[in-house]
């Protein structure tokens, strides 16, 4: 068993402490008086704060807090439930912890780790010494539920670092400890679940019972952790099959096998000993290859089938789709091929025509902003061998199309290059042949973990990228970004998600090295986001994420590096 640390005191109960305070609740902007040293759960059940499912965490002047938090001064409340992006993640981190408990208890020297995020759950290998079987599931829920049953509280520490890390050496976490080791922090925060000590990046329930409908099932060399619906939350999100994304996680691990880094910790240890260019150079190089595999491929096929015309490259916002197609351009020219590029932009309608989301807002996003009749009649006119006058759309117009004289004709060596985040939409040529088309898919789809309890998202990983690029050469400032995101990610998830499996291929943009990249260009940035703004609460997460990153130096990538396209310096032009 582990000792935990007992040295944590609690002042709540001091008889000084009767006095009032005053908290607003920004979810209905009421003003209430309650007593110092009330929990942030306390309060909300003294209180009406509109809020239409049970709280899972808070922010207490915009900084995540655990709902165990209590408070001594004046301040605002803002609660969050499963329906926001902050109440989910520590919703997983809660349902992660019992997992991780029952593997310990089940099995001897079981161990389960959280990977990624894909078929709309979150996949979780497990270490038990042979494959998992329906039985274990069965053993594996019915522990789960106990515990859930048992309202047992997720305890919250903070402790100098140095002991956690006596504490999880102890546990034989060695991933975790070289992360504390490296990230020179002088405490460090850890929650306990009964006798079980972790450390989690994010907050965590109040204790199992706020785990309300959850989803263990077999999957690959572990268990699927699924979550409830954030629109209809007495139901499970609706499992996705995601065979060709799975293959690109094992891809990636491979890649961490070859270079040696699995977790943060080995990153920051191979960065400070003078390793980081090693590492740039072997996974710059194992990108290049992928690129060259996915040309090689689009060449045997279109000699072996010569209507292939059409190669349709998707992805979500800041997926590197841009560098990877100039960078496919260059293999498939170096391969005999020609590509000439059509800007799906290019047909987007009038103002007057593009449709509204529900809000009454125009959804640039939807596949029905582009005129679909117009692309598809000059798409079957290129197929045709037919000379087309095509479009530019002129953003600074307020949105104009205008033809400036873009002669295409399409010769026997060439192909069409289209990038667009409805590349892969079925809709978008429902009469353009199969056979025709080669589908790609661009995205961050994984990086690296902090440890093997904590993964990093991907769409964490593309903001960074956004925020950046926004900030250098749109003029947004982090706030903008953020503020934004949301609805983009609103757009991704009805309009990219969906059909990523549609690809031949899929290509995995992320890098080990490039979040250590972008962390001394990123954090001036996120430091300028005040505090008076909701946005406030992702900026500090995110900087706290980029303080446990070594820096490494930007000028040791390669100008033609994928991360180049949003922080400069790169040989494209773009």
């Amino acid at each position: 068993m582990v000792k935990i640390s007992k040295r944590t005191t609690f002042v709540y109960n001091n008889p000084i402490l009767k006095y009032m305070i005053k908290v607003t609740c920004t979810n209905n902007q009421k003003t209430e008086t309650v007593k110092a040293g009330s929990s942030l759960l306390e309060i909300f059940y003294s209180i009406d704060c509109n809020l239409k499912y049970r709280p899972l965490c808070a922010t207490i002047n915009n900084k995540a807090k655990s709902l165990n938090t209590r408070l001594y001064d004046n301040v605002d409340i803002h609660y969050f439930d499963i329906t926001s992006a902050i109440g989910k993640k520590t919703y997983l981190l809660g349902l992660f912890f019992i997992l991780s408990k029952v593997i310990e208890e089940l099995y001897p020297n079981g161990k389960v780790e959280m990977a990624n995020s894909i078929s709309k759950g979150t996949y979780c290998p497990v270490h038990i010494g042979r494959a998992l079987t329906e039985d274990d599931i069965l053993a594996i829920n019915k522990r789960t539920q106990e515990i859930i049953d048992s309202a047992i509280p997720f305890v919250r520490h903070r402790e100098h670092t140095d002991v956690v890390i006596e504490m999880m050496e102890q546990k034989g976490r060695t991933d975790l400890v070289r992360l504390l080791k490296t990230t020179g922090k002088i405490y460090t925060t850890y929650y306990t679940l009964e006798d079980n000590a972790d450390f989690f990046f994010g907050t965590l329930p109040p204790d199992t019972s706020f785990i309300h409908l959850y989803g263990i099932e077999l999957y690959g060399n572990g268990v699927l952790l699924r979550f409830p619906d954030s629109k209809n939350p007495s139901q499970l999100r609706e499992r996705t099959v995601q065979d060709k994304m799975f293959k690109i996680f094992d891809e990636f691990h491979s890649w961490q096998k070859i270079l040696g880094i699995s977790t943060l910790g080995d990153l920051n240890l191979a960065t400070s000993t003078g390793h980081s260019n090693m590492i740039i150079n072997i996974a710059e190089a194992l990108q290049s290859n992928k690129i060259v595999h996915i040309a090689d491929a689009i060449v045997e096929r279109h000699k072996k089938n010569n209507s292939l015309k059409l190669i349709m490259i998707s992805g979500p916002s800041s997926s590197g789709k841009t560098t990877f197609s100039k960078r496919l351009q260059v293999q498939l020219l170096a391969n005999g091929i020609n590509p000439k590029v059509l800007s799906m932009d290019d047909y987007f309608l009038g103002r007057e025509r593009t449709p509204k989301d529900e809000n009454g807002d125009y959804d640039f996003e939807s596949l029905y902003a582009i005129d679909l009749e117009l692309f598809n009649s000059q798409l079957k006119d290129l197929l045709a061998g037919k000379e087309v006058n095509t479009p530019t759309f002129n953003f600074k117009k307020g949105g104009v199309r205008e033809y400036n004289g873009n002669i295409l004709k399409l010769g026997e060596n060439d192909v069409l290059l289209i990038e667009g985040i409805h590349a892969l939409n079925p809709d978008l040529m429902p009469e353009i042949p199969a056979e025709a088309k080669f589908l790609i898919y661009v995205s961050a789809l994984t990086s690296i973990r902090l440890d093997k309890h904590n993964y990093i998202p991907t769409t964490d990983n593309r903001l960074l990228r956004r925020m950046l690029r926004d900030y250098k050469y749109r003029q947004f400032s982090a706030k903008d970004t953020i503020a934004r995101w949301a609805s983009v990610r609103a757009g991704e998830e009805k309009w990219i998600f969906p059909y990523q499996e549609n690809a031949d291929v899929m290509f995995n943009s992320a890098t080990l090295f490039e979040i250590a990249v972008i962390k001394d260009m990123i954090e001036p940035i996120l430091s300028e986001v005040p505090q008076n703004c909701p946005e406030y609460t992702k900026a500090e997460e995110l900087k706290k994420l980029l303080s446990m990153f070594n820096t490494i130096p930007s000028q040791n990538l390669p100008p033609t590096s994928l991360v180049r396209e949003f922080i400069g310096g790169s040989s494209f032009h773009y």
